[in-house]
């Protein structure tokens, strides 16, 4: 931002308790938490908070980049604003390491192809799409806000980023909680992939019947079972590191196996009709309570009192810490 004349920036602290006014999902219920074996992120909350504040900017366009991601150039944020004005989301991709879950990086590591999908990473939305959806609180909560957009093929990738390094294998915790979403959101695309002539209506549907989710259940656990056998396979011929590293991969593995073993296909069931559920109330409370407000009031609504905005090229740079009460918006 140093660098770039007139440039802005607003700086916003989010408690770690925060919670939106204008939204309580039921996406959130304990089960599904402990379905994810307790996963615990904020991740979801700011990416909402980040579309309400837009909405209550007034803003047309957003684009959401995690912390990890370099090398995004002014080109390919350009490229991606004129997608925007022809799809209501679009993304950029990281393929020098790639953004996937610990089962997708051990079939990788196992020698199976494994494509990079697009991401809430670095993604772009048109807040003024009607529909807009919200993210759940559970691992892949980026294939469900724009799950509707993936089954009608409108999802561009209009160019390449770069993310940071991370051991994937490095606690078999992290395939505990990725599973319950893994399966959930690989499930409901396996439907998109499959019923390309479909309604996004009767996808969901299909969703909705507890036989699918057994069936999937099962095609899960073959392919975990398929990348456990390759990785077996693959040990006696390679290096001390990445025998070390398929070790590793075994164990999340295993661990997520089990996950997905445990996991009812009526949770899953229940899960999808409560997200569709969430995202209903989500979007009359857009309808019915957004309305444009100036930068203080919008993050005082919000419930948030400490931000900072700052600038290069602009007024000097400001503090404020507002104690203001916040409205009674009521819970949807």
């Amino acid at each position: 931002m140093e660098r770039t004349f007139n440039a802005r920036a607003l700086v916003v602290e989010v408690a770690e308790n925060y919670s939106l006014p204008y939204l309580s999902p039921g996406t959130s219920r304990p089960e599904f938490k402990e379905a994810s074996a307790g996963r615990s992120s904020d991740l979801s909350v700011k990416r909402n908070l980040g579309l309400l504040l837009g909405l209550m900017r007034g803003w047309n366009k957003i684009m959401f980049v995690d912390d990890d991601i370099s090398r995004i150039t002014p080109l390919a944020v350009a490229r991606m604003t004129g997608h925007l004005n022809r799809h209501p989301v679009a993304s950029m991709i990281s393929r020098y390491f790639p953004d996937n879950s610990v089962v997708c990086h051990a079939r990788r590591l196992a020698g199976f192809k494994q494509d990079v999908f697009v991401s809430g990473a670095t993604l772009g939305v048109n807040l003024r799409e009607p529909g807009l959806s919200f993210f759940a609180d559970i691992y892949n909560e980026d294939w469900f806000f724009f799950a509707r957009h993936a089954a009608a093929r409108s999802l561009p990738k209009v160019g390449e980023v770069r993310q940071a390094k991370y051991e994937p294998f490095g606690e078999p915790t992290r395939a505990d909680q990725e599973e319950f979403g893994d399966l959930l959101a690989e499930g409901l695309y396996a439907i998109f992939d499959n019923t390309p002539g479909w309604t996004f209506e009767e996808q969901l549907a299909a969703a909705k019947r507890p036989s699918y989710w057994e069936d999937f259940t099962e095609i899960r656990l073959a392919l975990i079972d398929e990348t456990l056998d390759a990785l077996a396979r693959e040990q006696p011929s390679v290096s001390p590191v990445d025998y070390l590293d398929m070790l590793d991969a075994q164990q999340s593995l295993q661990t997520a196996k089990t996950r997905a073993a445990s996991i009812p296909a009526k949770l899953c069931v229940e899960f999808v009709m409560q997200w569709q559920e969430d995202e209903a109330s989500w979007q009359r409370t857009l309808q019915r309570d957004i309305h444009v407000r100036s930068e203080p009031d919008a993050l005082a609504d919000l419930g948030l009192s400490t931000w900072t905005s700052c600038g290069f090229g602009t007024k000097p740079a400001r503090r404020r810490t507002r104690f203001r009460r916040r409205p009674d918006l009521g819970a949807v």
